[in-house]
């Protein structure tokens, strides 16, 4: 270090300070800049590749402060991971200014994800008085777009889509004062200067005036109106007019998928469903969620999120969004919208303008539009609480692209996921980068945004991928397109269920030093043996498992048809355990006689029938046999709507599974449900509602669960349990296996950051990658 020099004002020192983590597109610089100034200290302060970096010099006691101070007090969107400094040898000068953005060398600083509009940002859009009164592009440094409009790295506006919107004079002098809140904020632009919105009617005339009411005005006619986002288009309806549901849910071939509600206020949200502490942070934080609820029943719950429990609720997040909804003082409108992705069902959310008029004219009465491209696709993200806590179960806007604490070095890898709620997994040194929600891999649009995805997240982590890592089903086209694009890189198949398992000991920092008792519960991960697996207890760690536990197989009578028909689960099921084809049981009746015979017929022959352990093709078998539901329309419906039915029930009491040794070269145990639906179906024939079948088999399940743990400790003395796949998605199922594993001892690992179904998995394929190749 060079000696600091002596001056008349006693000892000075120069350092150069460099801050790494989400420090661009989040006020940095403007910071550094008041911090410095307030301290005395002459310099300079830039982004580069590398983060923020400060030059600062003045007096030792005042450099010394302002290093060890420089993270304590960072704005409120930023995360400091290091601040590194060192000395330099003394100048002089005088004055902080902050210099012109470069790159050096490789980019390494995170770019930060979008942000809900602040409150003084709203104060703004409300108050007459204010330049940008009703401006729907208000932002400034604590809030707005930033992932979504970002093109290219340092941050800085010609990277990005608000490059092509030249400052007006009033906007460029805030841009260049310290004192302003919008200092060096990328986004900044006003009515004079910045992106317009225009209301699109197909085969109307452009009409002048204002965009957002007349929006509103349509909505309120009973429209559906696409909305342009921060990371594409929403359809939105208005939520208290049921013949507009009605009418979005037939144009988008939704069946009865809930829908997702945007509402103007807490309050509005708490008229919908009940909320606790941890809900009313999610909903009115800076990520601003689709938070999932507990619905209080009626008739807006049974249009929008029928047959389930939970309902979907975000609050504004937008000025477009705010405006829509109507400020103080305009004239009354829909005040809770419906508000679901923009794609046709089965693709990609839009992003594009003219995408958007072509794709979505079947679906959209009107198109509420701006100039401000999205370089980057991006859903709304979808968290709940559960067992007390939040758990993402969609990780996208508000959270991607920052990246993941990894517990061990990778070398620089790229992790493709799954087909299901695909994310894939960028990887280098302790940072996982996890990408936005890309969707279900079953189409050539989804592949392509995956792969635009790709590029995008590559170019802005400069993460260089020397290895892929793909799951082990061959016909998955997540590993296909590894496979194409591999390049002679080493292609690493990893299984499904313990990648589900390594991707939770991921997220809590574990080294892999010590085995987990690993339950993955979900509906559907190809098996070792071939077999369709989903019901496993796996002792695992990063290098490998050892099957420990499964459900006993049944046959999957005819693959999709038995999903999208769980009393053809059911009826195997029966079969299976034993129990007769009695016509009183409702998946007997629900199944048309000739396909009743042509399956008697299936199951005797063992005709495309691969055997399954899935817990989640459990839950439909006891969906149907209880009378719950017999067709699903989308993904897990049999099994939300059983736990809806649960949460019914009064009283107690559960059933309880067979539990026997395994093979040679199976499971130590197998779990036979054998015991649970001869059970089920005698409480059904002695007049026992659903409510209480249900709550029975939830509570039969977590019994499974804490006896088969207990067994693993006893054999091999582990004593830390990760719960994770998509069944765990169960709030009250969760709920029921954690509590009841702790009180026996155990150390529990539930899924926070990432989601414990397949849209977390590529973040165990990653580690278990990384560890079969180290060294």
């Amino acid at each position: 270090m060079t000696p600091a020099a002596v001056g008349t004002a006693g000892p000075r020192r120069r350092s150069r300070v460099t801050v790494r983590g989400v420090v661009q597109g989040v006020g940095f610089r403007p910071y550094v800049h008041a911090l410095a100034t307030g301290l005395g200290l002459s310099g300079q302060v830039t982004n580069t590749g590398d983060g923020v970096v400060a030059e600062v010099e003045g007096a030792a006691a005042a450099v010394a402060r302002f290093c060890a101070g420089i993270a304590a007090g960072a704005p409120p969107l930023a995360a400091v991971e290091s601040v590194d400094h060192h000395d330099l040898a003394v100048t002089g000068g005088s004055g902080f200014t902050i210099v012109a953005s470069h790159r050096d060398g490789p980019v390494r600083t995170l770019v930060p994800p979008d942000t809900a509009t602040c409150a003084d940002c709203l104060d703004e859009l409300s108050d007459p008085g204010d330049r940008r009164h009703r401006h729907p592009f208000i932002s400034c440094t604590n809030c707005g777009p930033r992932l979504t409009i970002v093109t290219g790295l340092p941050y800085d506006r010609e990277h990005t889509t608000m490059g092509g919107f030249p400052m007006c004079a009033a906007c460029a002098a805030e841009y260049a004062d310290p004192a302003d809140r919008r200092f060096h904020a990328q986004p900044i632009a006003c009515h004079d200067c910045g992106p317009r919105l225009r209301l699109v009617v197909p085969g109307a005339p452009h009409a002048g005036g204002d965009p957002v009411g007349a929006a509103r005005a349509l909505l309120a006619a009973g429209a559906v109106v696409a909305v342009k986002g921060i990371g594409g288009y929403h359809l939105a309806c208005d939520a208290d007019n049921s013949a507009a549901v009605a009418l979005l849910r037939r144009r988008k071939a939704r069946g009865d998928k809930p829908f997702a509600l945007m509402v103007r206020d807490l309050a509005g949200a708490e008229r919908l469903a009940r909320t606790g502490p941890e809900e009313r942070a999610l909903l009115t934080g800076q990520v601003r969620p689709v938070v999932l609820l507990r619905g209080r029943r009626g008739p807006r719950h049974a249009a929008v999120a029928p047959g389930s429990p939970d309902i979907g609720v975000m609050l504004p997040y937008t000025p477009v969004h705010h405006l829509l909804l109507g400020l103080p003082g305009d004239p009354p409108g829909p005040g809770t919208l419906v508000m679901t992705s923009g794609n046709v069902s089965g693709e990609p959310i839009v992003t594009g303008d003219a995408e958007a008029l072509e794709r979505l004219a079947p679906l959209a009465d009107a198109f509420l539009t701006h100039d401000r491209a999205i370089r980057v696709p991006c859903d709304d993200s979808v968290v709940r609480v559960s067992d007390g806590a939040p758990s993402v179960v969609r990780r996208s806007r508000g959270y991607a692209p920052l990246p993941v604490a990894l517990p061990v070095p990778v070398r620089p890898a790229l992790a493709v996921g799954g087909d299901l709620k695909n994310t894939f997994c960028l990887g280098e040194g302790r940072r996982g980068w996890l990408s936005a929600h890309i969707g279900d891999m079953d189409g050539l649009a989804t592949v392509g945004a995956f792969e635009r995805a790709r590029r995008q997240l590559e170019s802005i982590t400069a993460v260089r991928p020397e290895l892929l890592a793909a799951d082990r089903h061959p016909r998955y086209a997540s590993g296909r397109w590894a496979e194409r694009h591999c390049g002679g890189r080493p292609l690493l198949r990893v299984q499904h269920h313990h990648a589900h398992v390594a991707s939770a000991m991921a997220e809590h920092g574990l080294d892999g030093s010590r085995r987990v008792i690993g339950v993955a519960f979900d509906g559907t991960g190809y098996g070792d043996d071939g077999a369709v697996w989903g019901g496993e207890f796996l002792l695992a760690d990063y290098d490998g498992f050892d099957r420990f536990c499964r459900l006993e197989y049944v046959p999957l009578p005819g693959g999709d048809a038995a999903v999208r028909r769980p009393y053809r689960m059911a009826l195997a099921h029966l079969r299976a355990a034993g129990i007769a084809w009695d016509a009183a049981l409702a998946p007997v009746a629900a199944c048309p006689p000739d396909e009743l015979r042509v399956l008697g017929q299936q199951l005797a022959r063992e005709v495309n029938c691969v055997p399954t352990s899935s817990m989640g093709r459990l839950f439909d078998a006891v969906s149907s046999l209880a009378g719950v539901c017999q067709l699903a329309g989308y993904e897990a419906q049999a099994a939300v709507e059983l736990e809806a039915a649960a949460l019914t029930a009064g009283g107690g009491g559960a059933y309880a599974f067979g539990l026997r040794p395994g093979g040679a070269k199976d499971a130590e145990l197998i779990a036979a449900p054998g015991p649970v639906l001869a059970a089920v179906a005698a409480d059904l024939r002695d007049g026992a509602p659903a409510g209480t079948v249900a709550a029975r088999f939830h509570a039969a399940v977590a019994a499974l669960v804490v006896r088969g743990c207990a067994a693993a400790r006893a054999r091999h003395g582990l004593g830390t349990v990760a719960l994770t796949g998509g069944v765990f998605g169960n709030a009250l199922l969760t709920g029921l296996c954690a509590g009841a594993l702790r009180a026996d001892g155990f150390t529990v690992l539930l899924h926070r950051l990432v989601p414990p179904n397949d849209g977390g998995l590529a973040l165990g394929q990653l580690m278990v990658a990384a560890r079969r190749t180290d060294g």
